[in-house]
């Protein structure tokens, strides 16, 4: 692959923009400067750098973002910052959109990806993928509220209850939901369909992939091939 398109896939500019990065002296493939633009680089595990930040050609990004308080899941946000603004440009650039989305006030475990497949599956309701969210709840949580989610909430618009696929007490005011739907603000309606309100709400688990204890909020990494596994391997609940 011509040097100039790989740029140009992995979100670094037009082609006119990557050959002038190139021709600048900007760019460097496995430690050594390349400024001719058309130079043949085989893309597979390509390493290259640009203003001296190492980059890997990767044919489609998939990434995971420990999203923190007060951001958007839009490229037009409206009253808050975009989660967009905590990756590097190229990530942009090259039209990474979020898989599902969590609200503002929300946080926790948020893919995004510029593969159309991968998010088709892993944010449409009828793959039934389980999501699991820590809940701080305004009110104690009760076992007959718990029950209720667990045996299913009925939700305006919504033609039949929906039901938590997993649900449980973890303090006083704290409760572990698991849900499958991903419906608008799905999690915040049925606690307050079974009688409380949420306070916060952390996403820590979709599929079989955790959010990484180690990983700050705002931070994000690439996912690799055991991630990416790890993501597909969960037990379908059946229903």
């Amino acid at each position: 692959m011509k040097l100039e398109r790989l740029l140009h896939s992995q979100g670094f500019g037009s082609r006119k923009e990557c050959r002038a990065l190139i021709r600048a002296g900007r760019v460097a493939v496995a430690g050594q400067p390349v400024e001719d633009p058309f130079a043949e680089i085989p893309p597979e595990d390509a390493v290259f750098s640009v203003d001296d930040e190492d980059w890997r050609y990767r044919a489609q990004a998939y990434v995971l973002l420990h999203k923190p308080a007060g951001h958007e899941c839009s490229h037009q946000p409206q009253f808050h910052p975009s989660v967009f603004s905590l990756l590097p440009e190229p990530l942009g650039t090259r039209g990474v959109q979020c898989v599902g989305r969590l609200d503002q006030d929300s946080t926790g475990l948020l893919l995004l990806s510029d593969d159309g497949q991968f998010i088709h599956r892993w944010s449409s309701g009828k793959k039934r993928v389980p999501k699991v969210y820590e809940v701080t709840t305004a009110e104690a949580v009760t076992d007959e509220q718990v029950a209720t989610l667990l045996a299913g909430v009925q939700l305006h618009d919504e033609p039949a209850p929906i039901l938590a696929a997993a649900c449980e007490r973890t303090g006083e005011y704290a409760l572990r939901l698991t849900v499958t739907e991903g419906k608008y603000h799905q999690v915040k309606r049925m606690v307050a369909a079974a009688g409380n309100h949420v306070e916060r709400l952390h996403r820590t688990r979709i599929g079989g992939l955790d959010l990484p204890a180690d990983l700050p909020a705002g931070a994000w990494r690439w996912l690799d091939e055991a991630d990416l596994a790890r993501l597909a391997d969960f037990p379908v609940i059946a229903r």
